[in-house]
């Protein structure tokens, strides 16, 4: 006995030898890297480093994981100071980090997330999912704010008495849509295409065969007639754009299926006594409108046809008359609309109108409908067993729970009210309002249990996990699968959990990653705003706009749904494009408009930092900016966001017209020589430069604006020589861990609905570390969000006296 006394003394002395050893290697760190500025007489960045406390380095989490930040990315010490190598500033970052993960595992913390509501996409995906019905929730919602990058961020998704109103208002509108309301009255409805389109050639989605138009996807709310006008583009000086383009054919087409063709003679009048031309007047038998053909030389051209319930596809394209290559036809620009006043060209589709329904003939059989009526009663006595069925298993969906006999009771009177005025439809319909408009539909609710203490950390609930998970992986409600499981309490069982990941990942609903995730953390969303300067870019259209945004959604998809490894997104050999992305990247043959998975042969374009997407989203109008690109380097890849400018510092001198121009060098250069400019545009610039040989809308180049050549030299902040997108990849790649860990911090932050914080550090680097040894795959970063203490935890409010004392009262 002993014996096992001593070891354990003797041990303990050694353990307590080592740590005084480590906080005095610690201490000589700081010394000499960083208490030259941050000190207490300086207190750079709030930092008195001099005095810290490196024997309870947990006890001042918050600052330390400042620290370790800006050392992990090599941010500091900042250029022109001494600077450690990288095992030593490896062996000081790893021993804080290890100091702080210990003490998270014994005191961890889950932090609270806030009451969410549902944003625009969430809601509409929740209405295509509960009701087989796909809808604009734009028509229904206002934008959602956004915060930390994302705007499912439960703080800034705040519900004013207006909203409250869209909501309830949005709950009517789309319960008589989906039950189909026989007193629909007629509305219109218009799709505008962008006036920056090229209607020359073919359009992906459009029918082969044809060039321009658009394709719709649009809900027909009744069985009825419907009147589909089509109008074309006219000039600036009111003449039909591609006017002089004779005998064009114009096909309107359901669900791929020719309902009508209208020739365009801009050279021949309309004959109002015509039997022909009175046809877009309606009054035709429909079986026969696929034999009808007009000629109408105005820019308006419709057809009344009977369209059945339900969403259909309509389309308006004009048929492709040669395959001769229609630029040698027109002009010498990719964009067809380059001049507007020039009427010469071919003929443009502006807007589609639908208009209806006219003559009813009931709510017909919709996939909403179907999804609804899980039971018809033919009796009266059938029918609250029936109401009960339905409402019941649509509030189960809508809720995310089982149902309380108190809810069910409360959704059965609103059904009974509306059978009492109306018909069994009539009162399901108001049952389904009254469930749409509900706090528990519109809300994510996540109640602290009623015998935890306060601020007391305890696990969530299977049925707050299930939506948890299915609002990370699907933007969306949980499904039966989801809610069966949970109703069990089988989602606490680790193998249970990452199985349902995985069924999720491979869910085609996953696909709301790419739109909402990788939609907002790589500013795709951003591109439909992008209007790049017609003089400087003459070629730039919306068909380069859309393929630049498709060209990155299917890079990501792919990483998701192979479960590449992360760093593909970096480095990847093979991107998707189709003939007029191949064109503006100089990719040789690469025909028709489908996108293809092709390989990268350039280096220069491996990976996002070669894709137009990223490229004119960081540019400004006329030209690149480096700030911006480098800004967003910061930000998204290495997680070290610079601080924002200090009141007063005057915006890039632009050249003045009739000087002699100065490269964008040049002007950045002066503008660095204001001190308070100097600091942030040192480590800022030499990223952005790096990525100059890409223009502002991502054509490759070796001339800048002012026609001298492309110098895409610098230092990064961690000393790194760069010279150009190539050797910045590879000083990105050096360190993996910055990349991944800054990758997972935004999926921890669109996963929890909250900005990550100083304590979730912890977390992270766990997730990093488990993905480093498994070739750092997308689902092992996913799996690692779900697994965490963060999303599987939460702790308790607050008690009232602890939350008085904060607040000072």
């Amino acid at each position: 006995m002993r014996f096992f006394v001593t070891i354990f003394v003797t041990l303990a002395a050694v353990n307590t030898l080592a740590a005084q050893d480590r906080v005095s290697m610690n201490r000589a760190f700081l010394s000499k890297y960083c208490v030259t500025c941050h000190n207490s007489k300086t207190k750079i960045a709030g930092l008195t480093l001099d005095t810290a406390d490196l024997s309870s380095v947990p006890a001042h989490a918050e600052m330390w994981e400042k620290v370790i930040r800006k050392l992990r990315t090599g941010a500091m010490p900042p250029v022109g100071m001494p600077k450690p190598d990288k095992a030593t500033a490896e062996t000081f970052v790893s021993s804080i980090e290890a100091s702080i993960d210990k003490a998270a595992l014994v005191h961890p913390n889950p932090g609270r997330p806030a009451l969410h509501r549902l944003n625009r996409a969430e809601y509409a995906n929740a209405i295509r999912d509960l009701l087989a019905l796909d809808i604009d929730s734009s028509a229904f919602l206002p934008a959602d704010d956004a915060s930390f990058g994302f705007d499912n961020v439960a703080s800034v998704l705040g519900l004013s008495p207006a909203l409250q109103e869209r909501y309830i208002a949005a709950a009517g509108k789309i319960s008589r849509l989906a039950v189909g309301d026989p007193a629909t009255s007629p509305i219109v409805e218009t799709y505008r295409v962008r006036s920056d389109i090229s209607q020359d050639d073919h359009i992906e989605g459009l029918p082969l065969g044809t060039r321009g138009g658009v394709l719709i996807h649009h809900n027909f709310p009744l069985d009825g007639e419907y009147v589909i006008k089509v109008k074309l583009l006219k000039s600036t000086v009111d003449l039909l754009f591609g006017g002089n383009a004779l005998d064009e054919t114009l096909e309107i087409a359901l669900n791929g299926e020719r309902v009508k063709t209208l020739t365009i003679n801009p050279k021949q009048k309309v004959d109002p006594n015509s039997p022909e031309d009175k046809v877009r007047e309606g009054g035709f038998d429909p079986a026969a409108a696929t034999r009808l053909s007009m000629t109408q030389p105005q820019d308006n051209l419709e057809v009344r046809l009977f369209v059945k319930a339900g969403p259909q596809a309509v389309t308006a394209a004009f048929l492709k008359k040669t395959l001769a290559p229609v630029e040698d036809l027109s002009q010498p620009f990719e964009r067809s609309t380059f001049d507007p006043s020039d009427p010469r060209g071919l003929p443009h589709v502006l807007n589609v109108s639908i208009a209806g329904p006219f003559n009813a003939k009931g709510a017909g059989d919709t996939p909403g409908r179907r999804r609804i009526f899980s039971c018809q009663p033919t009796t009266a006595a059938e029918e609250m067993p029936c109401a009960r069925k339905i409402v019941s298993a649509l509030a189960r969906h809508a809720y995310r729970a089982p149902v309380s006999d108190a809810d069910l009771e409360t959704l059965l009177g609103f059904y009974q009210e509306g059978r009492n005025k109306g018909t069994f439809e009539n009162g399901i319909e108001l049952a389904l309002r009254r469930i749409l408009a509900s706090p528990q539909f519109v809300f994510r609710f996540e109640r602290d249990p009623a015998n935890v203490a306060p601020d007391t950390n305890y696990p969530i609930t299977d049925l707050d996990l299930a939506s948890r998970l299915s609002f990370f992986l699907w933007s969306s409600v949980p499904d039966d699968e989801l809610i069966a499981l949970a109703s069990r309490n089988k989602l606490h069982d680790p193998a249970v959990v990452e199985q349902q990941v995985r069924r999720m990942l491979a869910d085609v609903r996953s696909q709301a990653i790419v739109d909402n995730f990788a939609g907002q953390w790589l500013y795709l969303r951003n591109l439909r705003a992008v209007a790049p300067d017609l003089e400087n870019f003459p070629n730039f259209d919306d068909n380069l706009r859309q393929a630049f945004k498709q060209e990155t959604e299917l890079f990501f998809g792919s990483i998701l749904h192979e479960d590449r490894n992360v760093l593909d997104l970096l480095n990847a050999n093979y991107t998707f494009v189709n003939d007029r992305l191949a064109r503006h990247y100089g990719i040789p043959n690469i025909y028709g408009s489908q996108f293809r998975r092709v390989p990268v042969a350039d280096d220069a374009r491996r990976g996002l930092l070669g894709q137009g997407s990223l490229l004119i989203v960081t540019s400004v109008a006329t030209r690149t900016s480096p700030v911006q690109r480098g800004k967003w380097l910061l930000e998204n890849i290495l997680g070290t966001p610079p601080n924002p400018p200090p009141a007063g510092v005057p915006p890039l001198k632009e050249n003045a017209i009739g000087a002699k121009p100065m490269t964008v060098r040049e002007r950045m250069e002066a503008h660095r020589a204001d001190p308070t400019c100097a600091g942030c545009h040192k480590v800022l610039d030499p990223l952005g430069f790096a990525l100059d040989n890409f223009d502002a809308v991502g054509a490759w180049r070796t001339l800048g604006e002012d026609g001298t050549p492309i110098d895409a030299s610098g230092v990064l902040a961690d000393g790194t020589k760069v010279n150009g997108v190539v050797d910045l990849r590879n000083a990105l790649l050096s360190r993996p861990n910055v990349f991944v860990g800054t990758m997972t911090e935004k999926l921890m932050t669109y996963a929890l609905g909250r900005g990550v914080e100083y304590y979730d550090m912890p977390a992270i680097r766990s997730i990093v570390r488990d993905a480093a040894r498994k070739d750092y795959r997308f689902s092992t970063l996913v799996l690692g969000v779900v697994k965490s203490t963060p999303f599987q935890m939460r702790r308790s409010q607050e008690s009232a006296g602890a939350e008085s004392e904060k607040r000072g009262n």
